[in-house]
């Protein structure tokens, strides 16, 4: 669910409508497949009220994204207004605002602009804190491959990234594909997985809005 007027996807999702079709497969496919309902809701902090109304619905599972600053997207125009450093400045201050606000289960795709700019720049001053301020909340993040697709060398976050949140206390992880299709279901899962066993980390899964080990 995407509240910034300039995003393609404005004013697109329909939660009644969701649930409407979420619940009508439910009870066609329900005793063959585990059937979980979530959403990604963009720019937390900024819609505060919009989130609380939707975590009333029964979704098992919320992530909390930052695509916009703003008006402004990672796009070719705004690349060329700003570096990959001056953007990640910008960027990580909202992180922080978002997570210092919470209302949600998991941080997606932490380093976001890396899809686009191809790099990430951060300091682990800014990183600890947001870390910080996450797991108060017990809150976690995402590691999402979709960045693979695009053809970088890195998952969103990378290793790096990851170690800085498992020195601050983090223990659990979601893994997510930003699957817009279905081909894209589980795409390059397998290396989302041995990150997390490499730094020593456990995923995670959510029904009911808590956490389930798998």
């Amino acid at each position: 669910m995407d509240l910034n007027k300039n995003d393609y996807g404005y004013d697109y999702y329909n939660s009644e409508n969701f649930f409407e079709k979420y619940n009508k497969i439910k009870v066609e496919y329900g005793n063959n497949i585990d059937l979980c309902a979530a959403i990604e809701f963009g720019e937390p902090h900024l819609y505060v009220n919009e989130l609380e109304e939707l975590s009333k619905k029964p979704y098992d599972f919320i992530i909390g994204s930052i695509h916009w600053i703003g008006n402004m997207f990672p796009c070719q125009k705004v690349r060329e207004q700003y570096t990959a450093k001056e953007f990640y400045s910008l960027y990580w201050e909202e992180v922080l605002k978002t997570v210092k606000q919470g209302g949600f289960d998991s941080l997606g795709h932490m380093d976001f602009p890396k899809r686009y700019y191809g790099e990430i720049y951060y300091t682990e001053t800014i990183l600890n804190e947001i870390f910080k301020n996450l797991l108060d909340k017990n809150m976690i993040i995402e590691i999402n491959t979709s960045s693979l697709r695009k053809g970088h060398v890195e998952t969103m976050p990378g290793i790096d990234l990851l170690e800085i949140y498992k020195t601050n206390g983090g223990q659990y992880i979601t893994i997510g594909f930003d699957a817009h299709v279905v081909e894209d279901l589980c795409a390059d899962y397998q290396i989302a997985k041995s990150l997390v066993e490499k730094v020593g980390l456990r995923e995670v899964i959510y029904k009911n809005r808590k956490q389930i080990l798998i």
